[in-house]
């Protein structure tokens, strides 16, 4: 035998012995199909059992809240709608409403014009009569100042000349008729 040969027999034999290997290539061992039939019961249970309901109810859940997504986008929509609308209303009306302003705005600055100048009218007319009050006074207390200056003036010009002109005995016949005369009125 060749060396090929006997690689070929002992390649056999140890295979025969060897516990990894089957004894069909496309079936398992029957140990083997009775435990993996009963893990895959195990886990197809606890699957049913538990996770397909929640994965129904996360499915649901999640269903639910796009479809509140929607409706929400589908109002605001209609809001949105509804308020470009008014504004576009309330767009033409600008206009009118900015030259309504602005007339009201014009006849209230013409009636304060015409108010200020009354006004100022007025003031004018009551600055000019109290001036030629104010002048009169002062014309009149001007013409008592004058009067007072001027019969002060004259009587120390007279005091004077009384002092200077009068001798003792007119003197004296004065200041007795003034006696007389003060004590008649009596």
């Amino acid at each position: 035998m060749s060396l090929l040969a006997a690689s070929h027999v002992l390649i056999r034999f140890v295979a025969e012995e060897d516990p990894t290997q089957t004894h069909s290539p496309i079936l398992p061992e029957g140990a083997e199909i009775l435990y993996g039939l009963i893990a895959f019961g195990v886990v197809a249970f606890l699957l049913i059992k538990f996770a397909i309901p929640a994965g129904k109810k996360a499915m649901a859940a999640r269903t639910e809240r796009i479809q509140k997504e929607l409706d929400g986008a589908r109002a605001a929509l209609a809001s949105a709608t509804i308020e470009s609308e008014q504004i576009r209303l309330a767009k033409g009306d600008i206009e009118g409403e900015r030259a309504r302003l602005l007339s009201d705005a014009d006849a209230q600055a013409e009636a304060m014009i015409v108010d200020g100048r009354a006004r100022l009218d007025q003031e004018v007319a009551e600055l000019e009569a109290k001036a030629e009050a104010d002048i009169a006074a002062l014309a009149a207390r001007s013409g008592d100042e004058l009067r007072t200056d001027i019969a002060e003036l004259a009587s120390r010009a007279t005091d004077r000349l009384v002092v200077e002109e009068l001798d003792d005995a007119t003197a004296q016949a004065l200041v007795e008729q003034y006696i007389q005369n003060v004590g008649a009125r009596r």
